[in-house]
């Protein structure tokens, strides 16, 4: 019984849910690239660097990755904000417009 509940509650985490957007007929999920977000959704409405984030790889070395915020919208009374680290989609939080 313990094993289930930690099974659904990792299914549940937000750790676990990829960030997906549908922008026409093209799809973008987590870890595309930029370039790819781009080239299926359109030119953000806003692009905003948001500074560096160090990382620290497999072998103790430490590298500093850019980390972006993009916004769409609005579609249909949403706002859509993307969050990249890396270049690559970590994020998408949408929001109702006033």
């Amino acid at each position: 019984m313990k094993t289930l509940l930690v099974a659904l509650a990792l299914l549940l985490s937000p750790l676990s849910q990829a960030a997906t957007l549908r922008c026409g007929s093209g799809l973008i999920t987590s870890d595309d690239h930029l370039s790819e977000v781009q080239s299926k959704c359109g030119e953000p409405v806003t692009r905003q660097f948001l500074g560096y984030r160090e990382v620290i790889d497999y072998y103790g070395g430490t590298t500093q990755v850019p980390i972006e915020e993009w916004s769409y919208g609005p579609r249909n009374g949403m706002y859509y904000y993307l969050r990249f680290e890396a270049n690559r989609l970590i994020k998408v939080e949408s929001k109702r417009g006033q």
